[in-house]
């Protein structure tokens, strides 16, 4: 059996990690290079960076930042945000990200998720999906979650398998910030019709919740934010419970 991926998430705006509900609402939540530090020592599996900012502002994701990140933690880590082109992501991989994360340009773009494939390889591109459930039907949102636009979630979920994306980021924007766990019908649905890693996201706020998951969702591993980043859940304590519940986990 694969082992489980918990992979804490730093939301970025202004060079600080913030965290908000619902996409909104955002309070500080420290420097995230010191929370890096902190998650690296404590046994996350991987980081996520996302300048939720970027792409509604123009700029380019942080540099600066991901040098920084990379020569204070040893695991790996993906980030995103403003991402729009082959060079973009060079400097990224050069500076020391592992993986990117694109949502906004593959939308706009979907060959830039085939050209990213080509050029770095699948392992490398991350395709985020921000999905709101909107009469009926789980619409795939861009900008930081501002736009709704005409794609379906889980008929874009395939279309990214396809291209040559490598894992699916899936947030779902009626759970994020809500601690009321994890979207679990959609998340199963997406994992299992994907032949790639899928990242559940949004609404975790208990350990059970990560069972949930990992269990009735299907989901390869679970991001989380202010659980994290506010200590009311510790890397390790959760590590060791889902253990305890048979789930596979890298020690």
């Amino acid at each position: 059996m694969l082992t489980k991926r918990i992979i804490p998430c730093l939301d970025i705006k202004d060079g600080r990690t913030v965290k908000g509900t619902n996409f909104v609402n955002l309070r500080d939540a420290g420097d995230p290079v010191s929370l890096a530090a902190i998650y690296a020592q404590q046994g996350a599996d991987e980081l996520v960076f996302l300048d939720i900012t970027a792409t509604v502002d123009g700029r380019k994701t942080l540099i600066k930042l991901v040098r920084n990140v990379a020569h204070t933690i040893n695991i790996p880590f993906t980030v995103g945000g403003g991402i729009s082109s082959v060079a973009d992501v060079s400097a990224l991989l050069n500076a020391g990200a592992d993986k990117i994360s694109i949502n906004s340009s593959a939308v706009r773009n979907p060959d830039l998720i085939n050209e990213l494939a080509l050029e770095f390889g699948s392992q490398c591109v991350v395709v985020a999906i921000d999905t709101r459930y909107i009469n009926g039907e789980h619409i795939v949102h861009t900008h930081g979650g501002r736009q709704p636009t005409e794609l379906r979630t889980l008929g874009w979920a395939k279309e990214i398998e396809s291209r040559g994306g490598g894992e699916i980021l899936l947030t779902s924007m009626d759970t994020d910030g809500t601690k009321a766990g994890f979207a679990l019908a959609l998340t199963a649905q997406v994992s299992g019709d994907a032949n790639i890693p899928v990242i559940a996201s949004g609404g975790a706020g208990t350990m059970d919740h990560f069972v949930d998951v990992f269990t009735t969702g299907q989901a390869d591993a679970g991001l989380a934010a202010s659980i994290f980043h506010f200590k009311e859940i510790e890397i390790p304590v959760l590590k060791g419970y889902l253990r305890g519940k048979g789930i596979e986990m890298r020690v």
